[in-house]
Order: C-alpha cells, then sequence, then structure tokens
C-alpha cells in the first residue's frame, strides 16, 4: 500500500481489519440480547439507528485512518481515540455526564469532540500532530469538568471522576501517538 510510513510492513491481516466492524455488530446484537432478557433495556427503532450509525462513523473513522500507516503505534493510538471519542458520546447521549442525559451542560462535550476534529484536520492525521491533538483534547475534557463541577451542576465528584478517566484516555492515545512519530523515518 502507497501512503504508509513508520515501522510497519503497512500490511494488515484480515482478523486486524475485522475485528472493529465484528465488534461493533457484537455491539450492537448486545441491546437486542438485553431486551430479551430483561425489562430494563428497552430500545426502540430510534435506538438501534442512533447507536448503528455511531457505531458505522466510529468504524469508518478508524478504517481510513489506520489506511494510513502500517505503525501498530498509530493503528493503536487511532483505536484508543476513537474508541474514547465512541464512548464519551454514547455515555453523554445515555446517562448524561453532566447531569441527566438532556442537562444542557452536556452539550459541552461538543467542546472536546470540536478539539479532535480541529487539531486532527489541521494536522492532516501526522502522528505527531495527533498527540497535540490528544493532549489538547485532555486538556479541554479538565476544562470542561471543572467548568461543571466549579458552576455546582449535579454530582460534581462523578463529574470529575468521568473527567479524569476520559483525560486519561486521551493522554494514553497521544503517548501511542507520540511513540509513532518517533517511529516515523525522517
Amino acid at each position: 500500500m502507497t501512503g504508509h510510513s513508520g515501522a510497519g510492513s503497512g500490511r494488515s491481516s484480515p482478523l486486524w481489519r475485522a475485528a472493529p466492524w465484528l465488534a461493533a455488530v457484537a455491539l450492537l446484537l448486545l441491546p437486542l440480547v438485553a431486551m430479551g432478557v430483561g425489562a430494563e433495556v428497552a430500545w426502540d427503532g430510534a435506538d438501534f439507528i442512533l447507536f448503528g450509525a455511531m457505531l458505522l462513523a466510529a468504524c469508518c473513522a478508524f478504517e481510513l485512518a489506520t489506511r494510513r500507516t502500517g505503525s501498530a503505534a498509530y493503528r493503536a493510538g487511532i483505536g484508543a481515540a476513537t474508541g474514547a471519542a465512541f464512548l464519551l458520546v454514547w455515555m453523554n447521549l445515555a446517562v448524561g455526564l453532566i447531569g441527566p442525559e438532556d442537562h444542557p451542560a452536556n452539550r459541552l462535550v461538543i467542546v472536546v469532540l470540536a478539539v479532535a476534529a480541529i487539531g486532527a484536520g489541521a494536522g492532516r492525521f501526522r502522528p505527531r500532530a495527533m498527540a497535540g491533538t490528544l493532549a489538547a483534547m485532555a486538556l479541554a475534557q479538565v476544562l470542561v469538568g471543572l467548568a461543571a463541577a466549579i458552576a455546582g451542576w449535579d454530582r460534581p465528584l462523578e463529574i470529575l471522576g468521568v473527567t479524569g478517566l476520559f483525560a486519561a484516555l486521551w493522554l494514553a492515545a497521544a503517548a501511542l501517538f507520540r511513540r509513532a512519530a518517533r517511529e516515523e523515518k525522517p
């Protein structure tokens, strides 16, 4: 494949390429199975469509980004970042990160995702730029969480805990991208 950088061969095994798609199918089937087991999960068609669209977007983003390189560190960074972004949106829609899911402050999560979109686009998905973008996302996540806690919105300790979790995920992905940048040929 052309356009590959880093220490990998540029080829990926069929299992590596299929794994995110198989995981997405399994995740999409999980609520269906849960609905058959108990009454706690009650999804309608719109829930499945939204969740399916989120899974499709995450898998496509992962697929496109990983085609850029053979670097295992870069691919792991993309996987970590994509997975964390998916989890952030899913949790925010399902239960809300700042108060209940319909709390207007939950819209602040868009700030973190905007940092991702702007940084990744401006840096053209290069490893060094992605490392900076993910570090900036961690900072944005912390600022959003601190603002919510200081403002006295619902559940300040939970907000700070979730903020810490996502900041750690963004920083872990940033570390993987830094590693990929070191692997790049000059």
